[in-house]
């Protein structure tokens, strides 16, 4: 396995430090600290990022009665993972988690457990490798029923526009009628502080992460039925409560296979 490298930063402990994680390092805490001291709201959109996520995935099994999902580029582990949310309203729920980072490799093999009556496994695999991700998939969900996949914070990885579209595309169509797709991404257009730190970070020869302008997030979703409120700021995403959050720099939504 790739020895992990803890003399340089890296995104995956930067963001589970900025979620109040404990899996990464003093060289992480600095780069986190340092991106903070620019743009101290890259907290919110960390922890905003993750709220979407429970609460879509909520929805997923309460609303649209999903029993499996598939969570490609999932991140260390941090609090309430894809398997804790779908599990503590549907104990049966089947997840599969794909990454290729050997620090999350490390991580997900003692962290994600699962219910006796669900499963969860952790294919080493990645985003490019969308056919192989599927077959992987195949061993523990099954692909005939309608599947969830989750692509958060992930595609801005994908310098490549129409790669990223590709790669969606290749993916969704490897799930049956009924599935859905699940995506919340770095925008731009809502934040210039956020943009200026975030192409500041890019400039360092950090592995990049590009933020997209709204129409090209919601293009992730081509052919499918956007689930109200559409593509929209995550804040603002089926809410909890009654307070009317603002919106940040973070566009995600769920859409339908028909």
């Amino acid at each position: 396995m790739t020895e992990i490298d803890t003399s340089v930063p890296h995104s995956a402990r930067i963001w589970n430090y900025w979620l109040g994680g404990k899996d990464n390092y003093p060289v992480d805490e600095a780069a986190g600290d340092a991106y903070t001291a620019v743009f101290p709201g890259i907290v919110t959109i960390a922890r905003s990022s993750r709220a979407f996520l429970g609460r879509s995935i909520r929805y997923l099994v309460q609303e649209a009665g999903v029993r499996q999902f598939l969570d490609v580029g999932t991140g260390l582990p941090t609090v309430d993972n894809t398997h804790e949310v779908a599990q503590r309203f549907a104990p049966e729920s089947k997840i599969v988690y794909v990454d290729n980072d050997p620090l999350v490799l490390a991580h997900a093999r003692a962290l994600l457990t699962s219910t006796p009556e669900g499963a969860t496994s952790y294919e080493d695999l990645t985003l490019y490798e969308p056919e192989k991700v599927l077959d992987a998939a195949s061993r523990t969900l099954d692909l005939s029923r309608p599947t969830a996949l989750i692509l958060s914070g992930i595609l801005g990885h994908v310098t490549d526009y129409d790669l990223a579209r590709d790669l969606v595309r290749r993916l969704v169509a490897g799930l049956p009628s009924g599935s859905y797709l699940c995506v919340n991404d770095g925008s731009r257009g809502t934040d210039p502080d956020y943009e200026q730190a975030q192409d500041a970070y890019n400039e360092t020869g950090a592995v990049p992460y590009m933020l997209r302008p709204v129409d090209r997030i919601e293009a992730f979703f081509e052919g499918l039925e956007l689930v109200e409120p559409g593509v929209v700021s995550v804040p603002l995403w089926r809410p909890d409560g009654d307070a009317a959050p603002a919106p940040i720099g973070q566009h995600g939504g769920v859409g339908r296979k028909a």
